[in-house]
């Protein structure tokens, strides 16, 4: 049977709003363990990463909401939304009057949930498997990203390649749960969410999202 991952994410999640964003809705699992099971077996030889796509983390559910109480930060302007996930960021910079945006995400499925839930919000996402964090992408003004900071070497390598964007120019967004390797320097604390989440997916019901704003880190001289 040919696996149709239109009809998979369509049949598997509902359309519903994520908790402290009323104004976006996604396709969303509304059970954590069916979907990971289904798509482990569905999905088992196509080497792809476990559904993240289908929850709406704290991390993005923060900047995503950041962004849409301040829309004068991303208004006409070229948006990157990294990790993205279900592409809520990207979904509420275009809300927020966003001249573009691009949703990065290594999850091909993902890609395809993203380019779902713009169309059921009405706007145009652009996808993207994957750019050089090698160097600064100079094709975005606004850079955000939702809880990228929980594995210590894909960390360092993110935190370096944003730290050339703020370089090159580009605001820095990026929202963080409690994660044990977010930068001490160079961030500014924009503001904070208390974001409903589930045990099947973290430690706790509740998780405080701080929404930073990264600035260039001068290094001192010897």
């Amino acid at each position: 049977m040919t696996f149709d991952p239109i009809d998979f994410i369509r049949t598997q999640t509902q359309i519903l709003p994520p908790s402290i964003i009323p104004e976006i809705r996604l396709h969303l699992a509304t059970e954590v363990t069916p979907l990971w099971t289904l798509t482990e077996e569905r999905l088992r030889h196509a080497d792809l990463p476990p559904p993240f796509w289908a929850f709406a983390w704290p991390g993005g559910q923060g900047v995503a909401r950041y962004v849409l109480d301040h829309p004068e930060l991303v208004k006409g302007k070229r948006v990157l939304d990294f990790a993205a996930g279900s592409g809520v960021g990207a979904i509420a910079a275009m809300k927020a009057g966003a001249k573009s945006a691009l949703a990065v995400d290594i999850d091909t499925l993902a890609l395809i949930a993203i380019r779902l839930n713009a169309e059921i919000n009405q706007v145009g996402v652009k996808t993207s498997e994957g750019i050089d964090l090698t160097k600064a992408f100079a094709k975005a003004d606004v850079i955000i990203a939702g809880d990228v900071c929980y594995q210590q070497a894909m960390s360092a390598k993110l935190i370096r390649w944003l730290r050339y964007c703020v370089e090159d120019g580009a605001l820095v967004l990026l929202a963080d749960p409690g994660r044990a390797y977010v930068p001490q320097e160079g961030m500014v604390k924009l503001a904070s969410y208390d974001v409903p989440t589930s045990r099947d997916l973290e430690d706790r019901d509740m998780r405080t999202v701080t929404v930073w704003r990264m600035e260039r880190v001068v290094e001192e001289e010897a």
